[in-house]
C-alpha cells in the first residue's frame, strides 16, 4: 500500500491544532487555577523545580503545542511551495539518476489543496520540454516523473526514435557513447545524444539496435509501431529521457491536468542504495 504523506500531514496538523485550541479556550484557565492553588498550599518552602513541575502542561497538550506549528509549516511548504521526491528508476537518465532526491516547484502548475488536489490558483501550465511530476493516471497514489513532450492541441509523432511536434522534427546531436555510474552502469554503451525540444535542450539515451516498440495503448487507434497522436484538451503527453527504457505515455496514454504535481527544478541530494553517494549530483539544476 502506498503511503500518503500529504494525508498524514493534514491529519497530524488537524489533531494537534484541535488539541491546542481546546486547551486554549476550554481547559487552560481551569488547569492554571488548580495549579496555582497547589503552589499556594506548598507555601514558601516550594522549590523552583517543584513549581515548574506543577505548572507543566499535560504531556499530550505539551506535544500538541510544540508540534502543531511544525506540522502546519511543513504542510504549507509541501502543499504550495516545494515538495521533495526520490528518483526510483532509470527512465529519466542521463539527466536524473537512480537515488537522486529532487525538489519540485508546486506553484508552477497551479496551487492545489492538499489531498483533495483541487486547483485554487491558476499559476501556470506545463510547457514542452518541462520535467514534470504527476500522479500516475492508472494509480494516482503513485508519483511519476517524465518530460512533457506534447501539450493540448499538439500533433505528436514518434518514429525511428525521432520526435516530431506539429510536423517539425526535434533535432538530435550525437555526443558519444554513454558511460553510466552506480545503478545506471547498466546503460553503459547507449547512444548519448542532445535533443532540442522546441528550444529546450536536454540529453537523452537511445539503445542501439533496439527498434521502436509496438505501443499497445495506441495500437488500437493507429495500428503502427510508431506514435502518431493529437494531444486532447486538458491532457499532456510525456516520455522518459531514457527513451528505450521508459514506461511512459506511449504505453498508458495521457496525463490529465488534474494529476499534475509540479515542475522538477533541482537535485538536492543523492543516495544510490548499494552504490553510495555521488557528490557531483548535489545542487544540479534539472533541464
Amino acid at each position: 500500500m502506498d503511503f500518503d504523506i500529504a494525508l498524514l500531514l493534514v491529519i497530524l496538523t488537524f489533531i494537534s491544532g484541535t488539541i491546542w485550541l481546546l486547551d486554549k479556550f476550554l481547559w487552560e484557565s481551569e488547569r492554571r487555577t488548580k495549579q496555582l492553588a497547589q503552589i499556594a498550599q506548598k507555601g514558601k518552602d516550594i522549590t523552583e523545580q517543584e513549581r515548574d513541575g506543577l505548572l507543566a502542561d499535560p504531556i499530550i497538550i505539551d506535544y500538541a503545542k510544540s508540534l502543531f506549528p511544525v506540522f502546519f509549516v511543513v504542510l504549507l511548504l509541501r502543499s504550495f511551495v516545494f515538495e521533495p521526491f526520490r528518483i526510483p528508476s532509470q527512465s529519466m537518465m542521463p539527466n536524473l539518476w537512480v537515488g537522486d532526491f529532487i525538489l519540485v516547484n508546486k506553484f508552477s502548475y497551479g496551487v492545489r489543496l492538499p489531498v483533495l488536489n483541487i486547483e485554487i490558483i491558476d499559476s501556470g501550465k506545463p510547457k514542452n520540454g518541462d520535467v514534470a511530476v504527476f500522479r500516475y493516471p492508472n494509480n494516482p497514489s503513485i508519483n511519476f516523473i517524465k518530460r512533457v513532450i506534447g501539450v493540448p492541441g499538439d500533433h505528436i509523432v514518434y518514429k525511428n526514435k525521432l520526435i516530431y511536434i506539429n510536423g517539425k522534427p526535434m533535432t538530435q546531436e550525437l555526443l558519444g557513447v554513454y558511460k553510466g555510474k552506480g545503478s545506471g552502469e547498466k546503460m553503459t554503451g547507449a547512444s548519448y545524444k542532445k535533443e532540442n525540444l522546441l528550444g529546450v535542450e536536454h540529453d537523452i539515451l537511445l539503445v542501439p539496435n533496439k527498434s521502436d516498440q509496438t505501443y499497445k495503448y495506441f495500437s488500437d487507434f493507429y495500428k503502427n509501431a510508431h506514435i502518431d497522436l493529437y494531444v486532447p484538451e486538458g491532457q499532456y503527453f510525456v516520455m522518459g529521457d531514457n527513451r528505450d527504457e521508459s514506461y511512459d505515455g506511449r504505453f498508458w496514454g495521457f496525463v490529465p491536468e488534474k494529476n499534475l504535481v509540479g515542475k522538477a527544478f533541482m537535485i538536492w541530494f543523492n543516495w544510490d542504495v548499494g552504490q553510495g553517494l555521488f557528490w557531483e549530483r548535489i545542487g544540479k539544476s534539472i533541464d
